[in-house]
């Protein structure tokens, strides 16, 4: 009876889903070394696949040559025809979550300097250094924005939200402490290629998470 039992459940099995081959993404985020800061490897083994660079279909609505920030799940989308969309997972911090809306990429800068604003060193003093008045922080692979920065712009004004790189990968898919939309460098000098100043850009809630909650990560 038992062995019957067995060869049933057996027969009527569920089959194991395919394997996926990621091993693609070794290229992906792969290092770097032609940047004015050669960059490293990224562990993209380590990082949920869904965040990963990839084609996918369009869930945004709107048309070709827009840049989308999903805040409900983590994703940045950059529209393309027939359907299509570049997907790349980002990180966002507390400034991530303060503004929505559509404005413009007004500029974009390779390898930026970082200048916290006042309201930030006011609560973290040892940020002074790094402060406007003494000329923010030089760039390099510890700047928290990464290897390229995107300026959105709101009817001509900064609306000091920034799309930028981030040598931190691991925050990638989660809410950390600070910063506004950050992406892996690998990912950001990719969309830096893509996108020319001017380019229509949404921050918005595209609704409930795609899947279970990410916890965020403190102190980062």
């Amino acid at each position: 009876m038992l062995g019957g039992c067995s060869t049933s459940s057996a027969r009527n099995a569920e089959p194991a889903p395919p394997l996926v081959d990621n091993s693609i993404y070794a290229s992906v985020y792969g290092p770097k070394p032609d940047e004015l800061f050669p960059l490293p490897a990224i562990p993209y083994e380590k990082i949920d696949p869904r965040f990963y660079r990839q084609m996918v279909a369009n869930p945004t609505g709107e048309r070709p040559g827009v840049l989308v920030v999903d805040t409900a799940n983590h994703f940045l989308y950059l529209t393309y025809e027939a359907g299509q969309a570049m997907r790349y997972g980002v990180g966002l911090g507390r400034q991530g979550f303060e503004w929505a809306g559509r404005g413009v990429i007004q500029y974009k800068r390779q390898w930026p300097r970082w200048t916290p604003p006042d309201e930030m060193v006011a609560r973290q003093p040892e940020l002074e250094p790094y402060s406007i008045a003494n000329g923010g922080m030089e760039p390099g692979l510890t700047n928290p924005l990464g290897a390229r920065a995107l300026y959105i712009f709101q009817n001509g004004v900064d609306t000091l939200y920034r799309i930028h790189g981030s040598p931190e990968w691991w925050t990638i898919g989660k809410s950390v402490s600070s910063g506004c939309v950050r992406m892996i460098n690998q990912d950001v000098v990719d969309l830096y290629n893509r996108v020319q100043n001017g380019t229509p850009v949404v921050v918005t809630n595209l609704g409930s998470p795609l899947s279970a909650p990410i916890p965020p990560v403190e102190g980062a």
